[in-house]
């Protein structure tokens, strides 16, 4: 069974995939292919965060910033998964098939599924995991 964390965050994701999706459209209107890939990510991305922090996640005790730098490494990882798998599947492996039928579309939302499970462990553990009391109070010293 899913937990409801889980499902909260599948439920974000997939909105901020929405808008990474539509926003990778309009932005092939004046771009190629993979850059308009790319800054459709870091639309969706920017989306994920802020609804991830309120809606999915309980606060960790880390100062925003540091939050930030952990969601935006494990978002490089998946970005590295997304537009491998988008541009590999569009530019690649669909010609070689034949397949043209909404390829570039079709090759996104796959490339955009993948990286779920491990975005969603990562930003549990490394971006929104609970401060340690001890490195809480170190953190209160650096701000």
């Amino acid at each position: 069974m899913l937990s409801p964390q889980f499902l909260r965050f599948l439920l974000v994701g997939g909105f901020a995939a929405a808008v990474n999706f539509l926003s990778r459209i309009g932005f092939s209107e004046f771009m190629t292919y993979g850059w308009a890939v790319f800054w459709a990510y870091l639309v969706g991305m920017a989306t994920a965060y802020l609804l991830s922090r309120f809606t999915v996640f309980e606060p960790s005790g880390k100062h925003p910033a540091h939050e930030m730098a952990w969601f935006v490494f494990v978002n490089l990882l998946a970005l590295a998964q997304v537009w491998g798998i988008s541009v590999g599947l569009a530019e690649y492996a669909f010609p070689a098939i034949g397949f043209a039928w909404h390829g570039e579309e079709i090759a996104h939302f796959i490339g955009l599924s993948v990286p779920a499970v491990t975005s969603y462990l990562g930003h549990k553990h490394l971006t929104f995991g609970k401060v340690a009391r001890d490195d809480q109070k170190s953190q209160l010293y650096r701000r």
